[in-house]
């Protein structure tokens, strides 16, 4: 799992080029998303561009950006909903394009996810194609784009934003750019509590390249004034079961290591200054010190269980015939996703993908938050779609179009369904 690949970075326009058939399916996809959106809302005599930027959590955030901190609504049952649970990066940007630019807070949040949403499939696809090749990473990024829940990626939520960032952080791990790394992390531990997913994935990185170079037989040689040659640079691409000639899979793809031990350092130091410097901030501004952000999100009900009210909800689905069709589906749902994530380990995807995608998910479902919001916080686990993006770009071209649009046009009804409902998303 830590045998890897260094290959050198493309530039950066030979790389958007490469990345186009990717960014422009993803546009067709959200494109036709947003026009089944606009229909559906349309013929209900609703607003399509209010559900995307004005109801649920696009309104904290927009008042954030217009009021900043210190709203609060307190409930009947005595919960208190305060906007301190919001992370601050999203309203920063908002504020910032409200200033320049003649638009309202809510489009101006729109904006940044549309901007973002693009940022997070290029990252996806650099991603994908480091580990496999530009085929499995269209059709990684095609799958994202594709998801149920993917008319989240277009809304003024900061799902988008903190893909882009985590995804991008992911690739400046795997090509040893820590100081990047560490910086793009900080920047996603500013977005979303989830953010301590991609702090955990450049430590672990830094962690197995001090073991490594501790442990390797050439340190000493490096140590007494040669260079040690990356642990990545003889490292070979196998094929894993291709007899019909598919793409090869790289055996443990990923990080570069040879890069100087202050340079490492540097990414570990800033990957959690974003994250802990707010949490910091909301515990002062509170009184109530370090854990005092425990206490906002204790307001909204929201706590890490291990999965114990998650499971209670699910159980509670079996009280009704209807109910427990929906609880068969959570089931099968939450099991698709377990056993999506154990063949990414059985792949021997890279060590921070497999941080980064644990990480997101146990977060996801052993949180007490809003049941119908998990598939939703699931979203930037987009390491657990690689291998179906590998087996789709293994199959043929036509029966790959099949796929992706039949998806492509289930996430759109389902996503302008879900947006009609009465519950957030």
């Amino acid at each position: 799992m830590t045998d890897l690949v260094t290959r050198v970075a493309p530039p950066r326009a030979a790389a958007l080029r490469r990345a186009a058939p990717a960014l422009l399916g993803y546009v067709a996809v959200r494109a036709l998303g947003l026009l089944v959106l606009a229909v559906w809302t349309a013929a209900r005599g609703k607003s399509a561009y209010t559900l995307l930027t004005a109801r649920w959590d696009a309104l904290w955030y927009t008042r954030v950006a217009e009021l900043g901190y210190g709203y609060e609504v307190r409930l009947p049952n005595g919960d208190v909903h305060s906007n301190l649970a919001f992370f601050p990066l999203l309203p920063w940007l908002e504020r910032l394009l409200h200033a320049v630019a003649p638009l309202s807070y809510a489009s101006a949040g729109f904006c940044v996810s549309l901007v973002a949403s693009l940022a997070a499939a290029w990252g996806i696809f650099a991603v994908a194609e480091r580990v496999y090749d530009r085929r499995a990473g269209v059709c990684a990024v095609l799958l994202w784009a594709a998801l149920p829940v993917g008319i989240v990626q277009s809304m003024a939520y900061s799902e988008s934003l903190f893909t882009a960032l985590a995804a991008w952080a992911l690739y400046a791990v795997l090509t040893g750019r820590w100081p990047a790394a560490g910086a793009l992390a900080a920047l996603a531990g500013l977005t979303r509590p989830v953010g301590i997913a991609v702090v955990a994935a450049v430590w672990a990185a830094g962690v197995v390249s001090f073991v490594h170079r501790r442990s390797s037989p050439d340190a000493r040689g490096a140590r007494a004034g040669g260079r040690a040659p990356s642990p990545l640079q003889d490292a070979r691409r196998e094929r894993v079961g291709s007899p019909d000639g598919a793409p090869e899979t790289p055996r443990a793809p990923a990080v570069a290591p040879a890069t100087p031990v202050a340079s490492v350092v540097l990414g570990m130091v800033l990957a959690p200054l974003g994250a802990a410097g707010y949490v910091l901030w909301v515990g002062h501004r509170t009184g109530k010190g370090p854990l005092g952000y425990l206490d906002v999100q204790a307001g909204w009900r929201n706590g890490f269980d291990g999965g114990a009210a998650f499971a209670r909800f699910v159980a509670g689905r079996f009280q009704t015939v209807p109910g427990a069709f929906a609880g068969a589906a959570i089931i099968t749902g939450v099991a698709l996703v377990l056993w999506l994530y154990a063949v990414c380990v059985r792949q021997r995807q890279p060590l921070p993908l497999l941080v980064y995608a644990g990480a997101v998910t146990a977060l996801a479902l052993c949180a007490s938050s809003y049941f119908g919001s998990k598939p939703r916080l699931l979203l930037p686990a987009f390491p657990l779609l690689l291998p179906l993006a590998l087996a789709l770009a293994r199959s043929r071209t036509s029966r790959a179009v099949l796929v992706v649009a039949g998806a492509a046009a289930l996430s759109a009804g389902y996503g302008a369904f879900w947006l009609n409902g009465t519950g957030p998303p």
